[in-house]
């Protein structure tokens, strides 16, 4: 049995002497001594889910429970047993810090372990060499893997899994003008939507199907669309609930539920200058598609075909990445219902990964986000520069909500905090304290022994 690390027994010295006083639990508090001691190991683990909130920083968090379960409530990713934080700013190309990163260069930081420059897909910084991601050392490590997202398959969170472009832009056959060396033609791997597919990744639920079907021009499958070319690689293709839910296991799954991004699931009025009378949120959206499959629909359906794919004898099961990604996209346009209906999707998929990992005790399951956002709970009374929209809470109070991280009327800004980083199972003591995006790569490695 391999020797403890040093970091491991310092954190556990220190669980086991704050769970040694004897702290009364608040209302939904979930931790205590057993499960806090029971979270500190080291160990491998057979299979890793990760559940990024696109945009989810701690206001957004609150927001969302505050709104939904209230303010002395819980939501299911408050209720891990271990948190930490985690910093995300990006780099120049000399090196240098860039405090507020975007979505491209955040999640390159945890699919590579190396930081990048904003707007590219796990390349270096300063040559604009491909660097290997979590996902593409797990599938030759002989991991099932799978992504699944509420954004385009070709956005920048699952696009960092399985591709390696210049600009996050290039996520079609036709969008490749700022990613000319990427191009087929000039010996490149081809856009984002060809590479996720020619990397054969096991399960790729989400929306984008606009980026699959256009035409490939260069290459062995050129004239094909991309959805033709995944056919071809043995891709079962669904667009609804109901394909999806007939879908059988062994063969790889391409889950393209809408034109664009998948549409939110709650609607509200946008915050404003001056404000908004007080409203509740609707929770059915009627821009949403009737067969449009829920993210906690798509999270188990994908750990059930990951599941099958993998000997239940095998020591290596799947690595699997579940995006709440419009969190972010509701964030950027002000809209504090839409936000919080997809943050609370999102929390949904969380407890259908924690209800996997409850049963499987060998799934790490982490959860946190790629960088902050606007949106801030202000008093009432308060009256800032930029738009403001007054909810009615679901515990009937009123709940004011601020966004002033870009000028009213333009799209809202990411922030430069660091943000929250939770996690349960084998080397989930790694999220402990204050560490960095890059730290995540290596948490997923060492917990699946990836060489």
């Amino acid at each position: 049995m391999p020797r403890p690390s040093r970091r491991l027994i310092a954190v556990s010295a220190v669980v086991a002497a704050a769970t040694a006083v004897a702290v009364p639990l608040t209302a939904g508090a979930t931790g205590g001594k057993e499960q806090a001691q029971h979270a500190v190991q080291g160990g491998k683990a057979k299979n890793v889910i990760l559940l990024i909130g696109d945009g989810m920083g701690d206001s957004e968090i609150t927001l969302a429970r505050d709104y939904t379960v209230g303010a002395a409530g819980r939501l299911n990713m408050d209720r891990f047993p271990l948190t930490g934080a985690y910093t995300t700013y990006a780099v120049h190309a000399d090196g240098t810090p860039d405090y507020v990163t975007d979505s491209a260069a955040s999640g390159s930081g945890w699919a590579t372990g190396r930081k990048t420059v904003n707007g590219r897909i796990s390349k270096t910084p300063d040559t604009d060499k491909a660097l290997p991601t979590i996902l593409e050392l797990a599938q030759k490590n002989g991991y099932a893997t799978g992504s699944v997202t509420t954004a385009e398959l070709t956005d920048a969170t699952p696009a960092v899994l399985a591709s390696h472009v210049t600009d996050r832009g290039c996520q079609g056959p036709a969008d490749m003008a700022n990613c000319p060396t990427d191009t087929i033609a000039k010996g490149g791997p081809g856009s984002i939507a060809e590479q996720s597919v020619n990397h054969k990744v096991d399960v790729l639920l989400g929306g984008g199907k606009q980026r699959f079907d256009q035409k490939i021009t260069q290459g062995p499958y050129a004239g094909l669309t991309v959805t033709e070319q995944a056919k071809k690689l043995g891709y079962q293709v669904v667009t609804d609930e109901k394909s999806l839910n007939t879908v059988r296991a062994g063969a790889p799954v391409l889950g393209l539920f809408a034109p664009g991004n998948v549409a939110t699931e709650w609607t509200g009025q946008a915050a404003a200058v001056g404000g908004t009378a007080p409203q509740r949120c609707v929770t059915g959206n009627p821009a949403r598609p009737a067969g449009t499959p829920a993210l906690d629909a798509q999270a188990a359906k994908a750990i059930a075909l990951l599941e099958a794919k993998k000997p239940r004898k095998s020591d290596k099961g799947f690595f699997l990445q579940i995006e709440g990604a419009s969190i972010d996209k509701r964030d950027h346009a002000a809209d504090p219902c839409g936000q919080i209906g997809e943050t609370a999707a999102f929390d949904r998929a969380v407890k259908v990964a924690r209800d996997y990992a409850a049963k499987h005790p060998d799934t790490l399951v982490v959860t946190t986000a790629d960088h902050g956002h606007t949106s801030q709970i202000v008093p009432l009374e308060a009256t800032p520069p930029g738009m403001t929209s007054t909810l009615v809470t679901n515990e009937g109070q009123q709940l004011k909500v601020n966004y002033s991280s870009n000028t009213p009327g333009q799209s809202q800004e990411h922030t430069g905090t660091e943000v929250r980083i939770a996690a349960q199972g084998p080397q989930a003591y790694r999220v402990l304290g204050v560490t960095d995006q890059t730290d995540l790569f290596t948490t997923i490695r060492e917990a699946l022994r990836l060489r």
